[in-house]
C-alpha cells in the first residue's frame, strides 16, 4: 500500500502547495477513518477510495473534486458526518461528498433500456454537480478493475449497473477509459 501512497503523492506534484496540503490531508484523513476495514480481496479498504482518486488525479481534476474523492465513502461506511467533512474541508468537498453519497444505490437490476435511461437522467438531474458524476464513474471503473474478488452474483450485478448505467453515462459525457 505504501507504494501506491507514494506514487499518489508524486502524481499530485501537478497542484500547488496549496492544494497538495489539503490533497494530503484528505489522504491521512481517510486512511485513518478507514483504517479498520477490509476490501473482499483483504486489502486495506483505503485501497480504493485512493484508486478512485488517482483515476482523477490522472484527468488533472481540482483539488476539492481529487479531496471528495478521497472521502467519497465515509459518509456511508464510517461515524463521519457531513458537518465534519466541511470543517475540515470546505462546503465545496461536503457537497460532492453528499451527492457521491446519494446516488450510491442506484443499480439496474432487471431494467429495461427505457428504464435503465431513465435512470442515467434521474442522475444528471439529482446531481447539482457534474464532478459528482465524474467521481461516481472513476468509482465504478475502480470497482470493476477490482471484481474478481467478488462472489459471481455481485460481480454480474455490478458488471450490470456499469454496462446499463454507467458506461452510457460516460460515453454521453465524451469519457472513455
Amino acid at each position: 500500500m505504501n507504494s501506491r501512497i507514494e506514487e499518489f503523492i508524486n502524481n499530485i506534484q501537478i497542484y500547488d502547495s496549496t492544494d497538495q496540503a489539503k490533497i494530503r490531508s484528505a489522504l491521512e484523513w481517510a486512511k485513518s477513518l478507514h483504517q479498520d476495514q477490509k476490501r473482499a480481496s483483504g486489502e486495506p479498504y483505503f485501497i480504493h477510495p485512493l484508486g478512485v482518486a488517482s483515476i482523477l488525479v490522472d484527468l488533472k481534476l481540482d483539488a476539492d473534486t481529487i479531496v471528495a474523492t478521497l472521502l467519497h465513502d465515509v459518509l456511508e461506511d464510517t461515524a463521519t458526518t457531513p458537518e465534519s467533512i466541511e470543517e475540515r474541508f470546505g462546503k465545496d468537498v461536503r457537497k460532492l461528498v453528499e451527492g457521491v453519497t446519494k446516488i450510491a444505490d442506484i443499480h439496474a437490476k432487471n431494467k429495461t433500456i427505457q428504464e435503465a435511461e431513465n435512470i442515467r437522467k434521474m442522475l444528471f438531474a439529482m446531481v447539482q454537480d457534474i464532478r459528482v458524476i465524474l467521481i461516481k464513474l472513476a468509482d465504478k471503473l475502480h470497482n470493476m478493475r477490482t471484481l474478481e474478488y467478488l462472489p459471481p452474483d455481485r460481480r454480474k450485478a455490478n458488471a450490470q449497473d456499469c454496462l446499463d448505467i454507467y458506461a452510457p453515462l460516460a460515453d454521453r459525457l465524451g469519457i472513455s477509459w
